[in-house]
C-alpha cells in the first residue's frame, strides 16, 4: 500500500528535472533568493548522461561547446580528456557541477513527478510526486518549469508476444547502470539511429552473434576524436571568450556556421574540395558548416547525398549489404545524423547479420528470440534502440492540468503549441525548456539553447515578482498563434518538414506530423531578446 505524507512545505518554483538544464535552472533562481525544489526520477543528477548509459553513449558535440558558460571558474578548473567526450565523463562533470554548486540541497532524487494542477484561487500549482519507494507527497508552488529533455521519453513498439522472452529486453534509455554482460551471447538490437549506431559498433567484437533489425538506413559522418592533453586544453581555454559568444548567434548553437558562399558560386571543384575538407574533420561540421540551400533545395541536397553515399559504400564488402545500408528515401541532414566510429565496418564482421524489416518485418517476440516473416532469430538479448516520443512526451506523460483543467496532454493531441517554446497559453507560470518550436527541441546544441532558455525564464520570473501585485505570467492565444505562424513559415520551405523522423514527430502513431524545432538558434535567441526588452510583450502579467 503506498504511503500518503502530508503536504511538503510551499516554495517557489518547482523544476522537473536535474540535467543540464534543471540544475542550471536551480543555480539561477537560487541567485534570486527562492525557495526552489527539483524533482528527478533518477537516482542521480545528470539528467540524459544518467539514463543513456549503453555501451558507446557518447556526445556529438565537441566537448568545447558542451558545457556551462555561467562560471570562469567551472571553465578554468574542469579538464575534458577527449573532443567528443563518452557518457561517463559528462555525468562526471554534471554531478562536479551539482556539488561544487551545492545543489544537491535542493533536488529530491528517485521522485517521480505525476501531477500538476493550477490551482486559480491561489495562483500556485499543486504538483504530486512519487517516490521509488512509493511515497506520494504533494508541494505547493508558484511557478513550475520543466526541464525534462527533449529526447527523454522512450518509445517502445507494440511487439506482439515480449512478455514471453525469456531472455533480457533492454531500452537503450533505461540500460542499468551495472551494465549488462554480453560477452558470447546472441544479441539482437532493433534500430538504426543514432543510439543504435553507437551501440552497435562498440558491442559487436564482444558478442557471439549480432542480429541488427533496421527499418530506415542512416547517414552518418566517421567521428575523429582526438584525447586532449595540457596543451590542448589550454589552447580550448584561451578560445572560451570568443567561443562563450559565438554559440549564441549560430545557425545551430555551435561555434561554427554555415559556408556564406552561395551554392551556385562555388564551381564544382571548389564544391569537391570543401566537402572532402569538412568530412575530414570527423564532426557534425560537414552538416552545419556546409552549404545552407542543401536544406532547402532537393537537386544541391542530391549532390551531398551522393557524396555521402558514395563514401559509405567504399567501407562495406558486400554490395547488397551495401545497398541495404544506403539511404535512399530521404536526403543527408534532413533526419537527425549521427556520427560513427567503425560503424559500416560492423557488416563485414562474419558474425554479423543485418535484418531489413521492409523486406521481412517483425510479427512477434517469442520465447527464444524475434520472429519475422521469413523465420527465427533466437536471441539471448534484445536491446530497443527505437527512440524517443520527442519534445512532448516527457511532458504528456505527466498529468499536467491547466487554467479550468485543461490537460495539455489533450490539449497537444489536438494541436501541438507553444508560444517560443517557453510556456503554452492556458497554463499559467508553467515554463518549459526543449519543448516544441524552439531549437533545443532538434536543431540546437543542447547545452547553449539550455541555457539560454533558463536564462530567459529566469529573467521573467524575476521581472514578474518586482511588479507590484502580480502573480501570473501567461503567453497570449494570439502571441502564441504569431510565433507558430513563424515557425511553420520558416519550417515549411525546408526539406526537413517533407521528411518522416522524430523531428517531424513521424515516429509516434498518432503524433500531430509538424517540424517540432525552430530552426535558427541566432534568430530564436534575438527574438526571445526583443520580447523581454519589450516588457515580456505577448505575455501577459497579471
Amino acid at each position: 500500500m503506498s504511503e500518503i505524507s502530508s503536504p511538503l512545505p510551499p516554495v517557489d518554483a518547482v523544476v522537473i528535472g536535474a540535467g543540464f538544464a534543471g540544475l542550471y535552472q536551480l543555480y539561477r533562481l537560487r541567485e534570486q533568493g527562492l525557495k526552489v525544489r527539483v524533482f528527478d526520477t533518477a537516482s542521480g543528477v545528470g539528467g540524459t548522461w544518467y539514463w543513456n548509459c549503453y555501451p558507446g553513449a557518447r556526445t556529438d558535440s565537441p566537448s568545447h561547446v558542451y558545457q556551462y558558460w555561467f562560471s570562469d571558474e567551472l571553465l578554468a578548473k574542469w579538464d575534458w580528456k577527449e573532443r567528443f567526450p563518452a557518457q561517463a565523463e559528462t555525468e562526471r562533470y554534471l554531478n562536479h557541477v551539482a556539488d561544487k554548486f551545492d545543489l544537491r540541497r535542493d533536488i529530491t532524487l528517485s521522485t517521480r513527478v505525476t501531477s500538476a494542477v493550477w490551482k486559480p484561487a491561489d495562483a500556485r500549482w499543486t504538483v504530486s510526486t512519487e517516490a521509488s519507494d512509493g511515497k506520494h507527497e504533494t508541494v505547493s508552488t508558484q511557478f513550475l518549469i520543466t526541464c525534462t529533455g527533449p529526447v527523454s521519453a522512450p518509445v517502445v513498439p507494440p511487439f506482439p508476444g515480449h512478455e514471453s522472452f525469456k531472455g533480457q529486453i533492454v531500452h537503450t534509455a533505461r540500460w542499468p547502470k551495472g551494465g549488462i554482460d554480453l560477452r558470447g551471447k546472441r544479441v539482437g538490437v532493433i534500430g538504426t539511429g543514432a543510439t543504435g549506431i553507437q551501440v552497435i559498433q562498440t558491442i559487436a567484437p564482444e558478442v557471439a552473434e549480432l542480429t541488427v533489425f533496421q527499418r530506415t538506413p542512416n547517414y552518418a559522418i566517421p567521428m575523429r576524436n582526438p584525447k586532449y592533453g595540457d596543451a590542448d586544453r589550454a589552447a580550448m581555454r584561451a578560445g572560451y571568450p570568443e567561443t562563450r559568444k559565438r554559440v549564441w548567434d549560430t545557425f545551430v548553437g555551435f561555434d561554427v556556421d554555415a559556408d556564406p558562399r552561395a551554392y551556385a558560386d562555388v564551381t564544382p571543384e571548389e564544391r569537391r574540395a570543401t566537402l572532402e575538407r569538412l568530412w575530414a574533420d570527423g564532426s557534425l561540421n560537414f552538416w552545419l558548416s556546409g552549404f545552407r540551400e542543401s536544406f532547402f533545395d532537393q537537386a544541391i541536397n542530391d549532390e551531398l547525398s551522393d557524396f555521402v553515399r558514395d563514401k559509405i559504400r567504399v567501407r562495406i564488402h558486400d554490395p547488397k549489404i551495401a545497398a541495404k545500408l544506403l539511404p535512399s528515401d530521404h536526403g543527408f541532414g534532413t533526419k537527425r545524423v549521427p556520427l560513427e566510429n567503425g560503424y559500416f565496418e560492423v557488416y563485414n564482421r562474419s558474425n554479423v547479420r543485418l535484418i531489413d524489416l521492409h523486406e521481412e518485418p517483425i510479427t512477434t517476440i517469442t520465447r527464444t528470440g524475434v520472429r519475422t516473416s521469413a523465420g527465427d532469430y533466437p536471441l539471448d538479448v534484445l536491446i530497443l534502440a527505437t527512440g524517443f516520443d520527442a519534445s512532448t512526451g516527457t511532458l504528456t506523460r505527466i498529468d499536467i492540468r491547466g487554467r479550468d483543467g485543461l490537460s495539455l496532454k489533450e490539449h497537444w493531441g489536438c494541436d501541438i503549441r507553444t508560444a517560443m517554446g517557453l510556456q503554452v497559453h492556458g497554463f499559467p507560470n508553467l515554463f518549459t525548456t526543449s519543448a516544441p518550436f524552439a531549437p533545443a527541441a532538434a536543431f540546437c546544441n543542447a547545452p547553449t539553447c539550455l541555457q539560454q532558455q533558463v536564462d530567459w525564464i529566469s529573467d521573467c520570473i524575476r521581472y514578474v515578482r518586482a511588479q507590484p501585485g502580480a502573480k501570473t505570467v501567461e503567453a497570449t492565444r494570439e502571441f502564441e498563434a504569431k510565433w507558430i505562424a513563424h515557425h511553420d513559415e520558416i519550417a515549411n520551405l525546408t526539406l526537413i518538414s517533407k521528411t518522416k523522423s522524430w523531428y517531424t514527430g513521424a515516429n509516434v502513431e498518432g503524433k500531430q506530423h509538424r517540424v517540432l524545432g525552430y530552426l535558427g538558434v541566432g534568430n530564436y535567441r534575438a527574438a526571445c531578446e526583443d520580447v523581454k526588452a519589450k516588457a515580456y510583450e505577448g505575455f501577459e502579467i497579471a
